[in-house]
């Protein structure tokens, strides 16, 4: 457990009901952090929040709803936040085997992976600053590549669920250096990590198992968001609580252009 008192600290964390998102939370509540799950599903979201707090006896654990592929619900989110928040933890994934599209005519995996963690952090950017010295977490992934700037949405390529996440995981850590740089003479640092290898729904969607627990899973994202040895630290992408040279968030051209495109929508 970190060192720091955090019984005063706020932090939010995007896909709360699945494996990993429900650990981070947890370990946050056991903290003493004010947590906010947030969640498309709200039996589930009271659910978790009953559970996290049956496991930890921290009775501030809350649920707010929020569909992270629309970006109308992020901005109704926003407006209604009450308070500071000095933690963000963008989580939220999907993977559908077949392309799917949004009500906004998105994409579904480029909408809520990578549009969902961009409006996020874009819309709570005043929020964070208010609350600083803040922190922004990105989820993403080692298992990232195939990112296709020109057709980020498989209008011309054929989708494959796989392709299309690892596509979203290298734009996560694409924008990563993107946003730190934005925000960093505000008191808010933005990093990227690679959670563990957990068997969960996302992961069994892509067709794979996991080796590790859901907290083991945790054990990076909560990292970055409690140790002091991070404070400073921004832009970076990290594996096993370790900073870790990330190639696609070296290419400040391409990311920048991908952060306009994504400023798009």
């Amino acid at each position: 457990m970190p060192d720091i008192d955090f019984s005063s600290k706020v932090a939010a964390v995007t896909g709360a009901t699945g494996a990993i998102g429900k650990a981070i939370a947890k370990q946050l509540a056991e903290s003493g952090f004010q947590v906010f799950l947030l969640a498309r599903n709200e039996s589930k979201a009271l659910s978790a929040v009953e559970e996290i707090r049956d496991k930890t006896g921290n009775a501030d654990v809350h649920s707010m709803l929020v569909d992270l592929s629309l970006k109308d619900s992020i901005t109704d989110l926003s407006r209604k936040w009450q308070g500071p928040l000095h933690v963000l933890i963008n989580n939220a994934a999907a993977s559908p085997p077949q392309r799917q599209i949004t009500p906004d005519g998105i994409e579904l995996q480029f909408a809520t992976n990578v549009l969902g963690y961009f409006w996020m952090t874009s819309y709570f950017a005043d929020i964070l600053v208010k609350s600083a010295p803040s922190r922004v977490i990105n989820v993403a992934s080692y298992w990232a590549g195939n990112l296709d700037i020109s057709d980020l949405e498989f209008k011309t390529r054929a989708y494959h669920n796989h392709d299309a996440y690892r596509q979203s995981k290298q734009a996560n850590r694409m924008l990563t250096p993107i946003f730190a740089k934005l925000y960093q003479d505000n008191g808010i640092t933005v990093n990227a990590c690679h959670p563990g290898d957990v068997n969960s729904a996302l992961s069994n969607s892509l067709g794979f198992g996991g080796s590790q627990s859901p907290d083991e899973g945790a054990k990076t994202p909560f990292w970055l968001a409690t140790s002091a040895s991070v404070s400073k630290l921004t832009g970076s992408y990290f594996e096993h609580c370790q900073e870790v040279h990330c190639s696609f968030g070296a290419d400040l051209e391409s990311s920048r252009k991908l952060f306009e495109l994504c400023n798009a929508y």
